[in-house]
């Protein structure tokens, strides 16, 4: 193969995958915007295939948010390895609430002893 050659291969692999993470970017912002509440987790809320998850399932569930969109980031693997970027945010659970990213397991357990959780997706229309 001569270099010409390789270089325009290259650049083709390069554009490709600037347009899958793109097309990444643009599935994670329609996850974020199909509901007032959004849990990115490990599993499904019914099964939870972690225990930070599940804490994070239970803690909206006693919210009140019976009926918050949830992504298993096990389904899809791009997904999972763009979030990280998209959010800057290293671990999961991920909660977004209005599109917004509140935190991981940690501050959704804090605010949920607190409180702020019940109040915040009552406000954004994500209880049922």
């Amino acid at each position: 193969m001569s270099a010409e050659a390789q270089w325009a291969l290259v650049k083709a692999l390069d554009q490709r995958r600037k347009n899958v993470a793109e097309d990444v970017v643009s599935r994670i912002k329609t996850h974020i915007g199909t509901s007032p509440a959004v849990l990115f987790m490990k599993g499904t809320p019914d099964f939870p295939q972690c225990g930070f998850s599940a804490q994070a399932v239970q803690a909206l569930r006693e919210s009140g948010a019976n009926t918050f969109h949830a992504v298993n980031i096990f389904e899809d693997p791009e997904l999972r390895d763009a979030l990280n970027k998209f959010s800057n945010w290293p671990t999961y659970p991920q909660l977004y609430v209005k599109g917004e990213l509140v935190g991981g397991c940690d501050i959704v357990l804090d605010m949920y002893r607190s409180g702020e959780l019940k109040k915040l997706l009552t406000e954004a229309g994500a209880t049922a």
